[in-house]
């Protein structure tokens, strides 16, 4: 039987979105993104299978799920009973780390991004694809094919269109003042879900007051995994444009305070489980 070809690298661009936060296959997948690209790329077999059970995962299920992140283009197998950083897969984790670690909130007055994707009706997977990657970074859906988001995502939004080969598609605009015939908020309330977005912001302030600051690696990389979601869908909307007691300063605390507290014995620990100390 001929082997299935590697992924092809938009595939391993949407990998970002698949897991659930907490799940094995995320866990494991947020471990790879942290600390593969600092060990050089490769970690041995068994470093990484005592790093998950370090995350409290049995060593059946992480190979299991290493099994998946494979099929799914993050890892490729190497000669020596390990693993290493499939080179496709670097523009979706240095776009994470972008994301992650350098949260960007509008300020009143700052320029927005329009998307006009015009995708023939004969490439629906396309259309599926750029609305549900548009939506991940942020985007508010103004109607059926014409998206707005803040203007610093724009070579986000440029690089991701060129992976899924839709650039053809779109044309995109720079506005500083956006004029719907209702208010602002208005609007932004119904291009943007902001009930399902502050339930977001509820869950990781939620999983931060369960993390355990005695065991720093577990709890900084739950930390990261459960966070690493929200820098993408929360545009980071002008307080201008918020209800009242909305909660993201509060997360962006939260996850700044404990990233620092945590993350520097992650580290120590990973490079001594990867015999790099």
């Amino acid at each position: 039987m001929t082997p299935p070809s590697p992924p092809a690298a938009a595939e391993v661009v949407l990998d970002d979105i698949e897991a659930r936060p907490g799940s094995t296959t995320s866990l494991l997948r947020t471990l790879i993104g942290l600390y593969l690209r600092p060990l050089g790329g490769r970690i041995p077999s068994a470093a990484l299978v005592r790093l998950a059970g370090d995350l409290g995962i049995p060593a059946a299920r992480a190979r299991t799920a290493i099994t998946r992140l494979k099929q799914h283009g993050l890892l490729l197998a190497t000669a020596d009973a390990g693993y290493e950083l499939n080179p496709a897969a670097l523009p979706m984790l240095e776009r994470g780390d972008r994301r992650i670690f350098a949260v960007r909130t509008m300020a009143a007055g700052d320029e927005w991004m329009l998307v006009s994707a015009t995708i023939p009706e004969t490439r629906r997977d396309l259309r599926h694809q750029v609305r549900r990657r548009l939506q991940f970074l942020g985007a508010g859906a103004v109607t059926a094919g014409l998206w707005i988001l803040p203007a610093h995502l724009a070579e986000e939004v440029d690089q991701l269109l060129a992976e899924l080969d839709a650039r053809a598609y779109a044309t995109l605009f720079r506005t500083s003042d956006p004029m719907p015939a209702e208010p602002l908020a208005d609007a932004a309330a119904r291009w943007w879900d902001l009930s399902a977005l502050r339930a977001e912001h509820e869950r990781f302030l939620a999983s931060v007051a369960d993390l355990d600051p005695g065991r720093p690696f577990a709890a900084y990389v739950r930390l990261i995994d459960s966070w690493r979601v929200l820098p993408y869908i929360d545009p980071g909307l002008p307080a201008s444009l918020l209800p009242a007691g909305w909660p993201g300063a509060r997360s962006v605390h939260e996850f700044e305070r404990l990233s620092a507290a945590l993350g520097p014995e992650a580290q120590e620990h990973v490079l001594g489980v990867a015999g790099r100390s």
